[in-house]
């Protein structure tokens, strides 16, 4: 009687652990992701000057970019900045100021399906979409004054880049060893290497950026494990710095001192 109660409970665990990876299988984009869209014809206001570009990529893409102006005539260079997984650039636009009070422009991105960005939603377009971003700005900026910069999802986006383009310096807010990583350190007892089609790998794309990398995490941030991001350190040069925020969350690095030293010392 008790092996047929034992058997019984057995069979309900393996069912109900092979429906959660079922589900995370096939809806891992929900839940990885939540962009929300922009109607074209709308118009953006923010508090600081900017220019609205909807860039056509392909018949059926189009890229949208906001470009936040330095708060001075000639600005010292500019920040391409990838954003995280939320909503679109609106979200995003509130860190633009720490830049542009610093004398640099500020160019932000959206994703294929993030507010007025069209197109389909693969790691691969992220890459090209990143490209793109940064050969326009390559018209006209020199690439010892163009900062890239991730900013969480963004993070492994911007590291890539970093490969294949020069830079003044990467920077990375609050990264990730990868995407699957990230979701093993919530479900553990998943195969989720074998499960996630984005891998988004910063740990490999760190470790041959040739450019100086600066990251910032902090040791409170629940969206992004701090211990997850610790393990991007022995990829990193001798020269990069890895600053720990004490106390800082996922969303507020900015504030802190010790990040916005470093920020006024790479921007001076």
């Amino acid at each position: 009687m008790k092996k047929k109660i034992l058997f019984r409970w057995i069979k309900v665990i393996v069912l109900v652990y092979c429906l959660i990876g079922i589900a995370i299988y096939y809806g891992q984009n929900k839940l990885l992701f939540h962009p929300e869209t922009v109607a074209a014809d709308s118009t953006y206001s923010f508090p600081i000057p900017f220019k609205e570009v909807n860039l056509p990529y392909s018949k059926n893409s189009t890229i949208n970019i906001i470009q936040f102006a330095a708060n001075q005539p000639q600005p010292k260079g500019v920040v391409l900045y990838f954003h995280g997984n939320k909503q679109n650039i609106t979200h995003y636009a509130q860190a633009a100021p720490e830049f542009t009070r610093r004398g640099y422009d500020v160019w932000m991105i959206d994703y294929p399906g993030f507010g007025k960005s069209t197109g389909d939603f693969t790691e691969q377009r992220l890459y090209d979409w990143a490209l793109t971003f940064y050969k326009l700005a390559q018209a006209r900026y020199s690439k010892d004054s163009i900062i890239i910069y991730g900013k969480s999802m963004g993070t492994g986006i911007a590291a890539q880049l970093a490969t294949i383009r020069d830079c003044k310096a990467l920077v990375l807010e609050a990264p990730y060893y990868s995407f699957p990583s990230i979701i093993g350190s919530w479900l553990p007892v998943y195969p989720v290497n074998n499960m996630i089609h984005f891998k988004l790998p910063t740990w490999q794309y760190v470790k041959e950026v040739t450019n100086p990398v600066i990251i910032f995490h902090g040791t409170s941030d629940h969206t992004i494990p701090y211990r997850n991001s610790e393990q991007l350190k022995p990829y990193l040069k001798p020269a990069d710095e890895f600053i720990t925020v004490e106390g800082g969350e996922h969303n507020d690095l900015l504030t802190y001192p010790d990040v916005k030293a470093k920020l006024d010392s790479l921007l001076k």
